[in-house]
């Protein structure tokens, strides 16, 4: 019975050991296609490792570069810059998290921000993205193709329409140097500093209190850099008003008008009283909103 059960173990091991060298056999060529590619590439790429795992991720990453709306590894702000410039409302791109291997993103522009959904694969599910598992590549594109409606727990619904592909067509010409002169000396590389703000864009209803007259309203509030705007409705186009966030002092949860889910940004003139449908959207508009200005203090000192 002991030596049937150590057979059958060694049989497996040598079926998956068989798989395993077949795979490597078979997806070879999609690496090597991988490798002589001139985007940034990952250790998951590049090292040919003998493990099933190694194989599985460019297998894939091969796939998922066949799709135009699949970017590789791709930075949060650079997604938003794509899709807020370029991009309309619904359309969308995959992106590799670059902190993390076999971890990816979808972004969605909606309307005046792009939001950002996880999605993960896993060697023994396939993709896993919002309630549902895709076993293929292939399952997780058709998805995509039939235009999902998505949501999270806070914001509006937003609807994959429009893929963003990777590749745009570009003019090939440039502009002539007829002037070129230094405008300054004595500088040197060290000397300069490059910062541009972050987009981190974020939109959704909220309830504000009024200056004059207190009373409540809901009101459409949109994030974009340092740029805090709220609109009558969602489908206004010019601004109530336009916060500066760059004067903003304090963000933090207020207790003093016996609301719940509500926070308030603090300026030198007035502070303004914001609340949430919910004490998550809460947290989400106060964590943002906090990062933004602690952003903003990091870069005068």
């Amino acid at each position: 019975m002991v030596f049937e059960l150590i057979q059958a173990r060694s049989t497996r091991f040598t079926t998956l050991s068989v798989r395993t060298f077949c795979l490597a056999i078979a997806s070879w060529g999609d690496l090597t296609e991988l490798l002589d590619q001139s985007e940034p590439v990952t250790p998951g790429h590049t090292s040919l490792k003998t493990s099933e795992f190694s194989f599985d991720m460019g297998n894939v990453d091969a796939e998922l570069r066949t799709f135009k709306w699949y970017h590789g590894p791709l930075s949060r702000h650079a997604a938003e810059a794509l899709l807020m410039v370029n991009g309309r409302d619904g359309s969308y791109l995959l992106r590799r998290r670059e902190e993390k291997d076999m971890s990816y993103a979808l972004a969605v522009r909606s309307k005046d921000s792009v939001k950002h959904f996880q999605v993960e694969w896993r060697d023994e599910a396939g993709f896993s993205f919002g309630l549902s598992t895709f076993p293929t590549v292939k399952a997780f594109a058709d998805h995509l193709a039939n235009e999902p409606l998505l949501g999270s727990e806070t914001g509006a619904l937003v609807r994959v329409r429009f893929p963003y592909p990777r590749e745009v067509a570009e003019p090939t010409f440039y502009d002539p140097v007829i002037v070129h002169t230094a405008l300054k000396s004595g500088q040197s590389s060290d000397s300069i500093s490059a910062h541009v703000p972050s987009l981190g864009s974020k939109e959704g209803f909220l309830t504000k209190l009024g200056n004059h007259v207190k009373t409540w309203k809901t009101r459409w509030f949109t994030l974009q850099r340092y740029e805090l705007k709220y609109f009558k409705d969602r489908q206004d186009t010019h601004p109530i008003k336009t916060l500066d966030l760059t004067q903003c002092t304090g963000v933090q949860f207020d207790y003093s008008l016996q609301r719940v889910n509500c926070f308030c940004l603090v300026f030198s003139e007035r502070t303004f009283y914001l609340c949430a449908k919910s004490a998550l959207e809460a947290d989400e508009w106060i964590r943002i909103l906090r990062w933004k200005v602690n952003q903003v203090r990091k870069q005068s000192k």
